[in-house]
């Protein structure tokens, strides 16, 4: 295992695990609308434990972190295709598609 793309990915994890926190609970909620509705508002806060739970696994050294950076980088690609549809989401969008491949990177070693 390349520790220098598992650095980047715990980092990646780590940045989008509190944007998608930060963001959902601050300027979702305060805009509401759209920002708010169900399917969006979860899959930010899904995305936010899944990049927290990812970076628990890779550094505990579990056998797991890989096969589970594939299921993260496909919550976090769905979480930036969704903040693309909305007003002032471009910071959590570019997190969650950086975070994605990263996983990818982290998966394919």
């Amino acid at each position: 295992m390349d520790i220098n793309n598992m650095q980047a990915c715990i980092d990646a994890c780590t940045k989008c695990y509190q944007t998608c926190l930060q963001t959902a609970m601050n300027h979702c909620l305060e805009t509401g609308g759209k920002h708010t509705e169900p399917d969006h508002f979860r899959l930010m806060m899904s995305c936010a434990q899944i990049c927290q739970t990812s970076v628990d696994l890779q550094l505990s050294g579990s056998d797991f972190s890989s096969k589970f950076c594939v299921l993260c980088a496909e919550v976090c690609e769905a979480c930036a295709n969704s903040c693309s549809e909305l007003d002032e989401m471009g910071d959590c969008e570019k997190v969650c598609r950086d975070c994605a491949n990263s996983c990818r990177a982290m998966a394919n070693q």
